[in-house]
Protein backbone atom coordinates (compact mmCIF):
# COMPACT_ATOMS: atom_id res chain seq x y z
CA UNK A 1 0.00 0.00 0.00
CA UNK A 2 2.84 2.39 0.95
CA UNK A 3 4.62 1.58 -2.32
CA UNK A 4 1.47 2.31 -4.35
CA UNK A 5 1.02 5.65 -2.55
CA UNK A 6 4.60 6.63 -3.32
CA UNK A 7 4.15 5.65 -6.97
CA UNK A 8 1.04 7.85 -7.22
CA UNK A 9 2.81 10.83 -5.63
CA UNK A 10 5.81 10.29 -7.88
CA UNK A 11 3.49 10.36 -10.87
CA UNK A 12 1.89 13.60 -9.70
CA UNK A 13 5.26 15.26 -9.21
CA UNK A 14 6.48 14.03 -12.60
CA UNK A 15 3.37 15.41 -14.29
CA UNK A 16 3.83 18.77 -12.54
CA UNK A 17 7.46 18.90 -13.65
CA UNK A 18 6.54 18.01 -17.19
CA UNK A 19 3.79 20.59 -17.47
CA UNK A 20 5.54 23.38 -15.58
CA UNK A 21 8.99 23.12 -17.08
CA UNK A 22 9.83 23.87 -20.69
CA UNK A 23 12.63 21.95 -22.38
CA UNK A 24 15.25 24.56 -21.41
CA UNK A 25 14.37 24.24 -17.73
CA UNK A 26 14.56 20.47 -18.01
CA UNK A 27 18.08 20.80 -19.37
CA UNK A 28 18.93 23.24 -16.60
CA UNK A 29 17.65 20.78 -14.03
CA UNK A 30 19.95 18.12 -15.41
CA UNK A 31 22.98 20.38 -14.86
CA UNK A 32 22.14 21.17 -11.20
CA UNK A 33 23.75 18.94 -8.62
CA UNK A 34 21.08 17.04 -6.65
CA UNK A 35 20.66 17.85 -2.99
CA UNK A 36 19.44 15.67 -0.15
CA UNK A 37 15.93 15.87 1.22
CA UNK A 38 17.33 17.27 4.47
CA UNK A 39 19.06 20.08 2.61
CA UNK A 40 15.86 20.78 0.67
CA UNK A 41 13.87 21.04 3.90
CA UNK A 42 16.41 23.45 5.41
CA UNK A 43 16.34 25.66 2.30
CA UNK A 44 12.54 25.71 2.34
CA UNK A 45 12.46 26.47 6.08
CA UNK A 46 14.95 29.32 5.61
CA UNK A 47 12.93 30.83 2.77
CA UNK A 48 9.58 30.58 4.54
CA UNK A 49 10.92 31.66 7.90
CA UNK A 50 13.27 34.44 6.84
CA UNK A 51 12.32 35.83 3.42
CA UNK A 52 8.57 36.15 3.97
CA UNK A 53 8.36 37.57 7.48
CA UNK A 54 9.99 40.98 7.51
CA UNK A 55 6.91 42.63 9.04
CA UNK A 56 6.91 40.13 11.91
CA UNK A 57 10.61 40.63 12.62
CA UNK A 58 10.18 44.40 12.46
CA UNK A 59 7.50 44.19 15.14
CA UNK A 60 9.72 41.95 17.27
CA UNK A 61 12.53 44.48 16.89
CA UNK A 62 10.21 47.28 18.06
CA UNK A 63 8.99 45.26 21.04
CA UNK A 64 12.33 43.83 22.18
CA UNK A 65 13.27 44.75 25.76
CA UNK A 66 16.96 44.98 24.78
CA UNK A 67 19.20 47.64 23.28
CA UNK A 68 22.26 47.50 21.05
CA UNK A 69 23.87 44.10 20.31
CA UNK A 70 21.47 42.26 22.65
CA UNK A 71 18.53 43.50 20.58
CA UNK A 72 20.07 42.03 17.42
CA UNK A 73 20.85 38.81 19.27
CA UNK A 74 17.20 38.57 20.34
CA UNK A 75 16.09 39.18 16.76
CA UNK A 76 18.49 36.51 15.45
CA UNK A 77 17.16 34.09 18.06
CA UNK A 78 13.61 34.81 16.87
CA UNK A 79 14.61 34.08 13.28
CA UNK A 80 16.18 30.78 14.37
CA UNK A 81 13.04 29.85 16.32
CA UNK A 82 10.83 30.32 13.25
CA UNK A 83 13.22 28.47 10.93
CA UNK A 84 13.74 25.62 13.42
CA UNK A 85 9.97 25.28 13.89
CA UNK A 86 9.40 24.95 10.14
CA UNK A 87 12.29 22.52 9.76
CA UNK A 88 10.92 20.39 12.60
CA UNK A 89 7.49 20.24 10.98
CA UNK A 90 9.00 19.30 7.61
CA UNK A 91 10.63 16.22 9.12
CA UNK A 92 7.16 14.76 9.58
CA UNK A 93 5.44 15.90 6.40
CA UNK A 94 8.13 16.35 3.75
CA UNK A 95 9.28 13.11 2.15
CA UNK A 96 11.02 12.71 -1.18
CA UNK A 97 7.81 12.14 -3.11
CA UNK A 98 5.82 14.82 -1.27
CA UNK A 99 8.46 17.50 -0.66
CA UNK A 100 7.98 19.49 -3.85
CA UNK A 101 4.21 19.24 -3.77
CA UNK A 102 4.14 20.67 -0.22
CA UNK A 103 6.72 23.26 -1.22
CA UNK A 104 4.57 24.52 -4.12
CA UNK A 105 1.57 24.87 -1.82
CA UNK A 106 3.50 26.64 0.95
CA UNK A 107 5.31 28.96 -1.47
CA UNK A 108 2.03 30.04 -3.07
CA UNK A 109 0.20 30.53 0.24
CA UNK A 110 3.16 32.11 2.00
CA UNK A 111 4.19 34.33 -0.91
CA UNK A 112 0.80 35.90 -1.50
CA UNK A 113 0.03 36.18 2.21
CA UNK A 114 3.36 37.88 2.84
CA UNK A 115 2.48 40.56 0.29
CA UNK A 116 -0.55 41.73 2.24
CA UNK A 117 1.23 41.41 5.59
CA UNK A 118 4.49 43.11 4.61
CA UNK A 119 3.15 45.68 2.14
CA UNK A 120 -0.23 46.58 3.65
CA UNK A 121 0.14 45.72 7.32
CA UNK A 122 -2.80 43.31 7.13
CA UNK A 123 -3.16 40.81 9.97
CA UNK A 124 -4.37 37.44 8.77
CA UNK A 125 -7.27 36.33 10.95
CA UNK A 126 -10.36 34.09 10.52
CA UNK A 127 -12.29 37.30 9.81
CA UNK A 128 -9.89 38.12 6.97
CA UNK A 129 -10.35 34.62 5.56
CA UNK A 130 -14.10 35.07 5.71
CA UNK A 131 -13.78 38.42 3.98
CA UNK A 132 -11.63 36.82 1.28
CA UNK A 133 -14.10 33.97 0.76
CA UNK A 134 -16.88 36.49 0.11
CA UNK A 135 -14.85 38.83 -2.11
CA UNK A 136 -16.16 39.28 -5.64
CA UNK A 137 -14.01 39.45 -8.83
CA UNK A 138 -14.21 43.25 -8.98
CA UNK A 139 -12.69 43.56 -5.51
CA UNK A 140 -9.93 41.14 -6.51
CA UNK A 141 -9.16 43.33 -9.53
CA UNK A 142 -8.75 46.32 -7.23
CA UNK A 143 -5.90 44.52 -5.48
CA UNK A 144 -3.90 43.99 -8.67
CA UNK A 145 -1.06 46.45 -9.19
CA UNK A 146 2.45 46.60 -10.62
CA UNK A 147 3.86 46.17 -7.13
CA UNK A 148 1.71 43.08 -6.59
CA UNK A 149 2.78 41.61 -9.95
CA UNK A 150 6.48 42.21 -9.22
CA UNK A 151 6.09 40.68 -5.77
CA UNK A 152 4.34 37.65 -7.28
CA UNK A 153 7.15 37.14 -9.78
CA UNK A 154 10.00 37.56 -7.29
CA UNK A 155 8.56 35.88 -4.20
CA UNK A 156 6.15 33.33 -5.64
CA UNK A 157 6.83 32.25 -9.21
CA UNK A 158 10.64 32.39 -9.19
CA UNK A 159 10.90 30.31 -5.97
CA UNK A 160 8.45 27.81 -7.47
CA UNK A 161 10.56 27.55 -10.63
CA UNK A 162 13.67 27.12 -8.51
CA UNK A 163 12.05 24.26 -6.60
CA UNK A 164 10.85 22.75 -9.89
CA UNK A 165 14.36 22.53 -11.39
CA UNK A 166 16.09 21.54 -8.14
CA UNK A 167 16.66 17.76 -8.11
CA UNK A 168 16.34 15.80 -4.87
CA UNK A 169 18.67 12.82 -4.73
CA UNK A 170 17.38 9.37 -3.98
CA UNK A 171 18.34 7.93 -0.61
CA UNK A 172 17.80 4.68 1.20
CA UNK A 173 14.84 4.84 3.50
CA UNK A 174 17.06 3.96 6.47
CA UNK A 175 19.44 6.83 5.69
CA UNK A 176 16.52 9.18 5.14
CA UNK A 177 14.95 8.22 8.47
CA UNK A 178 18.26 8.64 10.30
CA UNK A 179 18.74 12.13 8.87
CA UNK A 180 15.16 13.05 9.71
CA UNK A 181 15.63 11.95 13.31
CA UNK A 182 18.86 13.94 13.57
CA UNK A 183 17.35 17.10 12.05
CA UNK A 184 14.22 16.75 14.15
CA UNK A 185 16.35 16.39 17.30
CA UNK A 186 18.58 19.38 16.49
CA UNK A 187 15.60 21.55 15.52
CA UNK A 188 13.71 20.54 18.66
CA UNK A 189 16.69 21.23 20.94
CA UNK A 190 17.36 24.56 19.23
CA UNK A 191 13.71 25.53 19.43
CA UNK A 192 13.30 24.57 23.08
CA UNK A 193 16.67 26.04 24.07
CA UNK A 194 15.99 29.46 22.58
CA UNK A 195 12.44 29.54 23.93
CA UNK A 196 13.78 28.64 27.37
CA UNK A 197 16.51 31.31 27.29
CA UNK A 198 14.15 34.06 26.14
CA UNK A 199 10.98 32.67 27.71
CA UNK A 200 10.29 35.71 29.88
CA UNK A 201 10.75 38.09 26.93
CA UNK A 202 8.58 36.06 24.52
CA UNK A 203 5.91 35.54 27.17
CA UNK A 204 5.71 39.27 27.86
CA UNK A 205 5.61 40.21 24.17
CA UNK A 206 3.06 37.64 23.04
CA UNK A 207 0.90 38.06 26.13
CA UNK A 208 0.46 41.75 25.33
CA UNK A 209 0.44 41.29 21.54
CA UNK A 210 -1.43 38.04 20.97
CA UNK A 211 -2.00 38.72 17.30
CA UNK A 212 1.68 38.85 16.39
CA UNK A 213 1.36 35.27 15.16
CA UNK A 214 -1.02 36.53 12.47
CA UNK A 215 2.03 38.17 10.84
CA UNK A 216 3.95 34.90 10.37
CA UNK A 217 3.50 33.51 6.85
CA UNK A 218 2.36 30.98 5.78
CA UNK A 219 1.24 29.60 9.13
CA UNK A 220 -1.06 32.59 9.62
CA UNK A 221 -3.17 31.74 6.59
CA UNK A 222 -3.22 28.02 7.34
CA UNK A 223 -4.17 28.59 10.98
CA UNK A 224 -6.77 31.27 10.20
CA UNK A 225 -8.33 29.16 7.45
CA UNK A 226 -8.59 26.18 9.75
CA UNK A 227 -10.15 28.34 12.46
CA UNK A 228 -12.59 29.85 9.97
CA UNK A 229 -13.86 26.50 8.73
CA UNK A 230 -13.91 24.99 12.22
CA UNK A 231 -15.75 27.80 13.96
CA UNK A 232 -16.84 30.54 11.62
CA UNK A 233 -17.83 29.19 8.23
CA UNK A 234 -21.62 29.12 7.92
CA UNK A 235 -22.96 25.58 7.78
CA UNK A 236 -25.09 24.84 4.78
CA UNK A 237 -28.53 23.29 4.71
CA UNK A 238 -29.36 24.27 8.27
CA UNK A 239 -33.07 24.78 8.89
CA UNK A 240 -34.24 28.38 8.91
CA UNK A 241 -34.93 29.61 12.44
CA UNK A 242 -37.95 31.91 12.50
CA UNK A 243 -37.52 35.01 14.62
CA UNK A 244 -39.94 37.69 15.67
CA UNK A 245 -43.01 35.73 14.62
CA UNK A 246 -45.22 38.06 16.65
CA UNK A 247 -44.14 41.14 14.64
CA UNK A 248 -46.98 43.44 13.63
CA UNK A 249 -47.64 47.09 12.85
CA UNK A 250 -48.94 49.27 15.66
CA UNK A 251 -50.73 51.60 13.28
CA UNK A 252 -52.27 50.56 10.00
CA UNK A 253 -52.12 53.05 7.18
CA UNK A 254 -55.36 54.96 6.69
CA UNK A 255 -56.57 57.33 4.04
CA UNK A 256 -55.74 60.27 6.28
CA UNK A 257 -52.21 59.22 7.17
CA UNK A 258 -49.30 58.72 4.82
CA UNK A 259 -47.43 55.39 4.88
CA UNK A 260 -43.76 55.37 5.90
CA UNK A 261 -40.86 55.02 3.49
CA UNK A 262 -37.53 54.44 5.20
CA UNK A 263 -34.33 54.29 3.16
CA UNK A 264 -31.48 52.63 5.02
CA UNK A 265 -28.07 53.20 3.44
CA UNK A 266 -25.36 50.72 4.37
CA UNK A 267 -22.08 52.49 3.69
CA UNK A 268 -18.80 50.83 2.85
CA UNK A 269 -15.42 51.49 4.47
CA UNK A 270 -16.30 55.00 5.68
CA UNK A 271 -14.71 56.08 8.95
CA UNK A 272 -16.11 58.71 11.26
CA UNK A 273 -12.86 60.61 11.71
CA UNK A 274 -12.83 61.52 7.99
CA UNK A 275 -16.24 63.24 8.20
CA UNK A 276 -16.01 66.99 8.68
CA UNK A 277 -19.36 66.66 10.46
CA UNK A 278 -17.33 65.01 13.22
CA UNK A 279 -14.63 67.68 13.34
CA UNK A 280 -12.30 66.57 10.51
CA UNK A 281 -10.21 69.52 9.30
CA UNK A 282 -10.95 68.96 5.59
CA UNK A 283 -14.43 69.85 4.37
CA UNK A 284 -15.55 66.38 3.33
CA UNK A 285 -19.26 67.07 3.95
CA UNK A 286 -19.96 70.28 2.01
CA UNK A 287 -23.54 69.28 1.11
CA UNK A 288 -24.72 67.33 4.15
CA UNK A 289 -23.55 70.11 6.48
CA UNK A 290 -26.21 72.37 4.95
CA UNK A 291 -29.07 69.93 5.61
CA UNK A 292 -31.18 69.32 8.69
CA UNK A 293 -29.65 65.99 9.62
CA UNK A 294 -28.92 64.25 12.89
CA UNK A 295 -25.23 63.32 13.03
CA UNK A 296 -24.20 60.69 15.57
CA UNK A 297 -20.52 61.18 16.32
CA UNK A 298 -19.68 58.25 18.62
CA UNK A 299 -20.76 55.07 16.82
CA UNK A 300 -18.84 51.79 16.65
CA UNK A 301 -19.16 48.86 14.25
CA UNK A 302 -19.89 45.22 14.99
CA UNK A 303 -16.87 44.05 13.02
CA UNK A 304 -14.00 45.29 10.87
CA UNK A 305 -15.11 43.60 7.65
CA UNK A 306 -18.34 43.59 5.63
CA UNK A 307 -18.78 39.83 6.01
CA UNK A 308 -19.05 40.27 9.78
CA UNK A 309 -20.63 43.70 10.24
CA UNK A 310 -23.50 43.43 7.76
CA UNK A 311 -25.02 40.16 9.00
CA UNK A 312 -24.32 41.23 12.57
CA UNK A 313 -26.14 44.57 12.38
CA UNK A 314 -29.22 42.93 10.84
CA UNK A 315 -29.23 39.88 13.14
CA UNK A 316 -30.67 41.36 16.34
CA UNK A 317 -27.67 40.07 18.30
CA UNK A 318 -25.32 42.51 20.04
CA UNK A 319 -21.65 42.35 19.03
CA UNK A 320 -20.53 40.76 22.28
CA UNK A 321 -23.03 37.89 21.88
CA UNK A 322 -22.96 37.63 18.09
CA UNK A 323 -23.21 34.05 16.84
CA UNK A 324 -22.29 33.89 13.19
CA UNK A 325 -23.53 30.33 12.77
CA UNK A 326 -26.94 31.22 14.15
CA UNK A 327 -27.14 34.45 12.15
CA UNK A 328 -26.52 32.52 8.94
CA UNK A 329 -29.79 30.60 9.25
CA UNK A 330 -32.02 32.81 11.41
CA UNK A 331 -34.41 35.52 10.31
CA UNK A 332 -33.27 39.07 10.90
CA UNK A 333 -34.38 42.67 10.77
CA UNK A 334 -35.56 42.63 7.16
CA UNK A 335 -37.57 39.43 7.65
CA UNK A 336 -39.31 40.90 10.68
CA UNK A 337 -40.15 44.17 8.93
CA UNK A 338 -41.52 42.18 6.01
CA UNK A 339 -43.63 39.98 8.31
CA UNK A 340 -45.05 43.07 9.99
CA UNK A 341 -46.34 44.42 6.68
CA UNK A 342 -43.47 46.36 5.08
CA UNK A 343 -42.43 45.90 1.48
CA UNK A 344 -38.69 45.35 1.88
CA UNK A 345 -36.29 45.84 -1.03
CA UNK A 346 -32.50 45.57 -1.22
CA UNK A 347 -30.65 47.53 -3.93
CA UNK A 348 -26.99 46.58 -4.15
CA UNK A 349 -23.89 48.26 -5.54
CA UNK A 350 -21.44 46.10 -3.64
CA UNK A 351 -20.73 42.40 -3.21
CA UNK A 352 -24.10 41.32 -1.86
CA UNK A 353 -25.89 41.38 1.46
CA UNK A 354 -24.01 38.47 3.14
CA UNK A 355 -27.28 36.65 3.80
CA UNK A 356 -29.17 39.58 5.33
CA UNK A 357 -31.52 40.01 2.36
CA UNK A 358 -31.91 36.39 1.23
CA UNK A 359 -35.67 36.33 1.82
CA UNK A 360 -36.68 39.81 0.63
CA UNK A 361 -36.88 41.45 -2.78
CA UNK A 362 -33.51 42.14 -4.39
CA UNK A 363 -33.97 44.87 -6.95
CA UNK A 364 -32.65 44.21 -10.44
CA UNK A 365 -31.07 47.43 -11.68
CA UNK A 366 -32.25 48.26 -15.23
CA UNK A 367 -29.57 47.98 -17.91
CA UNK A 368 -29.80 51.65 -19.05
CA UNK A 369 -28.94 52.74 -15.51
CA UNK A 370 -26.01 50.31 -15.44
CA UNK A 371 -24.78 51.64 -18.79
CA UNK A 372 -24.82 55.16 -17.35
CA UNK A 373 -22.90 54.52 -14.14
CA UNK A 374 -20.83 51.35 -14.62
CA UNK A 375 -17.34 50.95 -16.05
CA UNK A 376 -16.31 48.17 -18.39
CA UNK A 377 -14.92 46.14 -15.47
CA UNK A 378 -18.40 46.06 -13.93
CA UNK A 379 -17.75 48.47 -11.06
CA UNK A 380 -20.36 51.20 -10.71
CA UNK A 381 -20.42 54.62 -9.08
CA UNK A 382 -22.85 54.96 -6.18
CA UNK A 383 -25.08 57.37 -8.09
CA UNK A 384 -26.44 54.20 -9.68
CA UNK A 385 -28.31 53.75 -6.38
CA UNK A 386 -30.00 57.14 -6.76
CA UNK A 387 -31.28 56.41 -10.26
CA UNK A 388 -32.34 52.92 -9.17
CA UNK A 389 -34.31 54.35 -6.26
CA UNK A 390 -35.99 56.86 -8.56
CA UNK A 391 -36.95 54.05 -10.95
CA UNK A 392 -38.18 51.91 -8.06
CA UNK A 393 -40.37 54.70 -6.63
CA UNK A 394 -41.73 55.67 -10.06
CA UNK A 395 -42.99 52.11 -10.55
CA UNK A 396 -45.14 52.12 -7.38
CA UNK A 397 -48.89 52.46 -8.20
CA UNK A 398 -50.55 55.64 -6.87
CA UNK A 399 -53.10 53.70 -4.85
CA UNK A 400 -50.44 51.48 -3.20
CA UNK A 401 -50.36 52.40 0.50
CA UNK A 402 -47.88 49.71 1.55
CA UNK A 403 -45.18 51.04 3.90
CA UNK A 404 -41.72 50.42 2.50
CA UNK A 405 -38.19 49.79 3.71
CA UNK A 406 -35.50 50.15 1.04
CA UNK A 407 -31.87 49.26 1.75
CA UNK A 408 -29.15 50.76 -0.45
CA UNK A 409 -25.75 49.04 -0.22
CA UNK A 410 -22.95 51.37 -1.30
CA UNK A 411 -19.57 50.75 -2.87
CA UNK A 412 -18.61 53.74 -0.74
CA UNK A 413 -14.90 54.07 -0.04
CA UNK A 414 -13.87 50.47 -0.68
CA UNK A 415 -10.12 50.23 -1.14
CA UNK A 416 -7.45 50.03 -2.13
CA UNK A 417 -8.58 51.73 -5.37
CA UNK A 418 -9.98 54.81 -3.58
CA UNK A 419 -9.41 56.95 -6.66
CA UNK A 420 -12.11 54.94 -8.45
CA UNK A 421 -14.73 55.70 -5.80
CA UNK A 422 -15.48 59.27 -6.85
CA UNK A 423 -16.18 61.20 -10.03
CA UNK A 424 -14.18 64.23 -11.17
CA UNK A 425 -16.57 66.92 -9.81
CA UNK A 426 -16.16 65.46 -6.33
CA UNK A 427 -12.37 65.21 -6.13
CA UNK A 428 -11.38 68.52 -4.50
CA UNK A 429 -8.27 67.21 -2.76
CA UNK A 430 -5.08 67.06 -4.83
CA UNK A 431 -2.60 65.48 -5.41
CA UNK A 432 -4.25 62.12 -5.07
CA UNK A 433 -3.11 58.51 -5.08
CA UNK A 434 -4.32 57.34 -8.49
CA UNK A 435 -3.27 53.72 -8.13
CA UNK A 436 -4.32 50.69 -6.13
CA UNK A 437 -0.71 50.18 -4.99
CA UNK A 438 -1.43 52.56 -2.12
CA UNK A 439 1.68 51.68 -0.11
CA UNK A 440 3.71 53.45 -2.79
CA UNK A 441 1.85 56.75 -2.37
CA UNK A 442 2.66 59.46 0.13
CA UNK A 443 0.43 59.76 3.16
CA UNK A 444 -1.09 63.02 1.93
CA UNK A 445 -1.84 61.59 -1.52
CA UNK A 446 -3.47 58.51 -0.03
CA UNK A 447 -5.59 60.56 2.36
CA UNK A 448 -6.65 62.87 -0.46
CA UNK A 449 -7.92 59.92 -2.51
CA UNK A 450 -9.75 58.47 0.47
CA UNK A 451 -11.20 61.85 1.45
CA UNK A 452 -12.42 62.39 -2.13
CA UNK A 453 -14.43 59.18 -1.80
CA UNK A 454 -16.03 60.62 1.35
CA UNK A 455 -16.89 63.83 -0.54
CA UNK A 456 -18.58 61.71 -3.20
CA UNK A 457 -20.52 59.81 -0.53
CA UNK A 458 -21.56 63.17 0.88
CA UNK A 459 -22.96 64.11 -2.53
CA UNK A 460 -24.76 60.78 -2.95
CA UNK A 461 -26.38 60.98 0.50
CA UNK A 462 -27.43 64.61 0.14
CA UNK A 463 -28.92 63.85 -3.30
CA UNK A 464 -30.79 60.93 -1.78
CA UNK A 465 -32.26 63.21 0.86
CA UNK A 466 -33.33 65.53 -1.95
CA UNK A 467 -35.21 62.64 -3.60
CA UNK A 468 -36.96 61.78 -0.35
CA UNK A 469 -37.75 65.43 0.41
CA UNK A 470 -39.57 65.79 -2.91
CA UNK A 471 -41.68 62.66 -2.32
CA UNK A 472 -45.14 63.59 -1.04
CA UNK A 473 -46.70 60.13 -1.12
CA UNK A 474 -44.89 58.94 2.04
CA UNK A 475 -43.54 59.97 5.36
CA UNK A 476 -39.91 59.64 4.34
CA UNK A 477 -36.93 58.85 6.54
CA UNK A 478 -33.23 58.24 5.96
CA UNK A 479 -30.68 56.34 8.03
CA UNK A 480 -27.04 55.97 7.01
CA UNK A 481 -24.30 54.02 8.75
CA UNK A 482 -21.11 52.47 7.47
CA UNK A 483 -20.31 48.78 7.83
CA UNK A 484 -16.79 49.48 9.18
CA UNK A 485 -13.95 51.95 8.87
CA UNK A 486 -10.55 51.90 7.18
CA UNK A 487 -6.86 52.25 7.96
CA UNK A 488 -4.84 54.42 5.61
CA UNK A 489 -1.34 53.90 6.94
CA UNK A 490 -1.93 54.72 10.61
CA UNK A 491 0.29 52.49 12.79
CA UNK A 492 1.61 50.95 9.56
CA UNK A 493 -1.79 49.42 8.77
CA UNK A 494 -3.87 49.67 5.61
CA UNK A 495 -7.37 48.59 4.59
CA UNK A 496 -9.50 46.82 7.24
CA UNK A 497 -10.30 43.42 8.69
CA UNK A 498 -8.01 43.52 11.74
CA UNK A 499 -9.03 41.42 14.75
CA UNK A 500 -11.56 43.53 16.63
CA UNK A 501 -9.72 43.35 19.94
CA UNK A 502 -6.69 45.15 18.51
CA UNK A 503 -8.29 47.03 15.62
CA UNK A 504 -7.49 50.75 15.60
CA UNK A 505 -10.31 53.25 15.93
CA UNK A 506 -10.02 54.03 12.21
CA UNK A 507 -11.53 50.60 11.52
CA UNK A 508 -14.26 50.56 14.18
CA UNK A 509 -15.40 54.20 14.58
CA UNK A 510 -18.05 54.71 11.91
CA UNK A 511 -20.30 57.57 10.75
CA UNK A 512 -24.07 57.46 11.28
CA UNK A 513 -26.66 59.98 10.07
CA UNK A 514 -30.44 60.35 10.06
CA UNK A 515 -32.88 62.65 8.30
CA UNK A 516 -36.68 62.81 8.42
CA UNK A 517 -39.21 64.63 6.25
CA UNK A 518 -41.56 67.30 7.57
CA UNK A 519 -44.41 64.77 7.40
CA UNK A 520 -42.42 62.36 9.60
CA UNK A 521 -41.60 65.23 11.97
CA UNK A 522 -45.27 66.16 12.23
CA UNK A 523 -46.42 62.62 12.94
CA UNK A 524 -43.54 61.60 15.24
CA UNK A 525 -42.08 64.69 16.98
CA UNK A 526 -41.14 62.81 20.16
CA UNK A 527 -39.08 60.29 18.16
CA UNK A 528 -37.07 63.00 16.43
CA UNK A 529 -36.45 64.86 19.67
CA UNK A 530 -35.33 61.65 21.38
CA UNK A 531 -32.85 60.78 18.63
CA UNK A 532 -31.46 64.32 18.57
CA UNK A 533 -30.64 64.07 22.28
CA UNK A 534 -28.36 61.08 21.61
CA UNK A 535 -26.20 62.47 18.82
CA UNK A 536 -23.13 62.70 21.08
CA UNK A 537 -23.70 59.50 23.04
CA UNK A 538 -21.78 56.25 22.57
CA UNK A 539 -23.78 54.08 20.18
CA UNK A 540 -23.12 51.11 17.93
CA UNK A 541 -24.54 48.96 15.17
CA UNK A 542 -26.27 47.07 18.00
CA UNK A 543 -28.76 49.95 18.07
CA UNK A 544 -29.90 49.47 14.47
CA UNK A 545 -32.15 46.41 14.88
CA UNK A 546 -34.40 47.57 17.74
CA UNK A 547 -34.35 51.28 16.87
CA UNK A 548 -35.22 50.92 13.20
CA UNK A 549 -38.08 48.51 13.88
CA UNK A 550 -39.44 50.96 16.46
CA UNK A 551 -39.17 53.84 13.98
CA UNK A 552 -41.17 51.72 11.56
CA UNK A 553 -43.91 51.18 14.17
CA UNK A 554 -43.17 47.47 14.34
CA UNK A 555 -43.99 45.72 17.61
CA UNK A 556 -42.29 42.46 18.63
CA UNK A 557 -41.00 40.79 21.76
CA UNK A 558 -37.57 40.38 20.13
CA UNK A 559 -36.99 44.15 20.13
CA UNK A 560 -34.32 44.65 22.79
CA UNK A 561 -35.12 47.66 24.93
CA UNK A 562 -31.54 48.04 26.17
CA UNK A 563 -30.25 48.89 22.67
CA UNK A 564 -33.39 50.67 21.51
CA UNK A 565 -32.49 54.33 21.11
CA UNK A 566 -36.15 55.34 21.30
CA UNK A 567 -36.59 53.78 24.72
CA UNK A 568 -33.71 55.74 26.21
CA UNK A 569 -36.00 58.77 26.44
CA UNK A 570 -38.80 56.82 28.08
CA UNK A 571 -40.76 56.52 24.83
CA UNK A 572 -42.96 53.45 24.70
CA UNK A 573 -44.76 51.92 21.79
CA UNK A 574 -48.53 52.06 21.95
CA UNK A 575 -50.80 49.31 20.79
Amino acid sequence: MRFKFQVVLYGINKKIRTEMMPHTLTRLRQKIKPISLSQFNILLALWLGLALNFAFFQQIQKLTPYQGPKAYLFLAATVLVIVAAYNLIFQFFNWRYTAKLFAYILLIIGGFTAYFVNSLGVMISPEQIQNMMQTDPHEVQDLLSLRFILWSILLVFLPIMFVAVLPIQAEKISSQLLKKLLHAFVSFVLLCGLLFIFYVDYAAIFREHRNLKSLISPQNTISATWSYYRKSAPKKNLPLVQYGQDAHLLEHVSQSKLPKLMVLVVGETARAESFSLNGYAKNTNPELSKLDIINFSQVSSCGTATAVSVPCMFSGMPRTDYDQQLASHREGLLDIAQRAGYKVTWIDNNSGCKGACDRVEQYVIPQPIKDKWCAKNGECYDEILLDSLKAYLAAIPENDKTPRLVVLHQMGSHGPAYYQRSTAPYQPFKPSCDTNAIQGCSNSELLNSYDNSIVYTDHVLSSLIGILKSNTAYQTGFWYLSDHGESTGEHGMYLHGSPYAIAPSQQTHIPMLMWFSSAWHTGNPAQINCLTQQKSQKLSQDNLFPSLLTLLDVKSQVIDGKNNMLQQCGLKQKE
